[in-house]
């Protein structure tokens, strides 16, 4: 997964969302030059992982201030990343996760970060497997300025919202992913084409294909949506 040096990495500050439930910790990195277009980075099913963090902190790189949730906070747990059962308790989590309250609560993410001084330019949402999913349903009532979805793999029950998901938009999706088959990509395909939204296959990838774990890592397939997604990024919501 490309990635800045661990001494180029930015570091985050802890922060706080405000919610109709309290406040949601969260963590915001800053570019380089301190302000920038802003983006929410919606998790996926292990959450605030270090995954997620080097994420943020690539896309930090590019010049985005970066907000990241915990989508998990109601429930007072996270995944522990050392544990051989790591996939279980991902999983165990999300089938625990009101999805209603984490697309509010992503909502939420967008407008307090658009509300920060520091963001130039506009702001939008980035998300990953379960986060693709919530990003693309918060997008169809937060209006970001650009939606980035890897591999949502809610979509196929949420393409009622396709019309109301008006922002510029990129798909990722593996064609050897078993969550997400072919017949339901060419479904969600149908449902959000139109100008503006961009649907990149990736050969012989399986879900989760970002994630460096080996169980899921495709290193071409994330090489290339990496890129895919910089360059859509940098059209899209330039930053400086």
């Amino acid at each position: 997964m490309p990635s800045p040096t661990a001494d180029n990495l930015p570091s985050p500050a802890a922060t706080e969302v405000p919610t109709a439930d309290g406040p949601m910790p969260a963590q915001l990195w800053r570019p380089p030059s301190g302000r920038g277009p802003g983006l929410v980075l919606v998790q996926e099913i292990f959450g605030v992982s270090a995954y997620m963090q080097a994420r943020a902190a690539d896309l930090a790189g590019l010049g985005y201030l970066v907000l990241l949730p915990d989508l998990y906070w109601r429930l007072g747990e996270t995944v522990d990343e050392s544990r051989p059962d790591v996939l279980e308790q991902g999983l165990g989590l999300m089938a625990r996760l009101d999805f209603g309250a984490a697309v509010a609560d992503t909502a939420a993410a967008l407008a307090a970060l658009r509300a920060r001084p520091e963001v130039d330019g506009g702001a939008g949402l980035v998300g990953f497997c379960l986060g693709g999913g919530i990003a693309f349903a918060a997008a169809a009532s937060a209006a970001p300025d650009v939606l980035v979805s890897y591999y949502g793999s809610a979509l196929p029950d949420l393409l009622d919202l396709a019309p109301a998901v008006t922002a510029p938009s990129l798909h990722h999706f593996g064609t050897a992913d078993d969550y997400l088959p072919m017949e339901q990509v060419e479904r969600i395909r149908q449902a959000v084409e139109r100008p503006g939204v961009e649907v990149h296959l990736h050969p012989g990838a399986g879900h989760a294909f970002d994630n460096p774990s080996p169980a899921f890592h495709h290193a071409e397939a994330s090489a290339a949506a990496w890129a895919q997604t910089v360059e859509f990024l940098r059209r899209e919501l330039p930053a400086a």
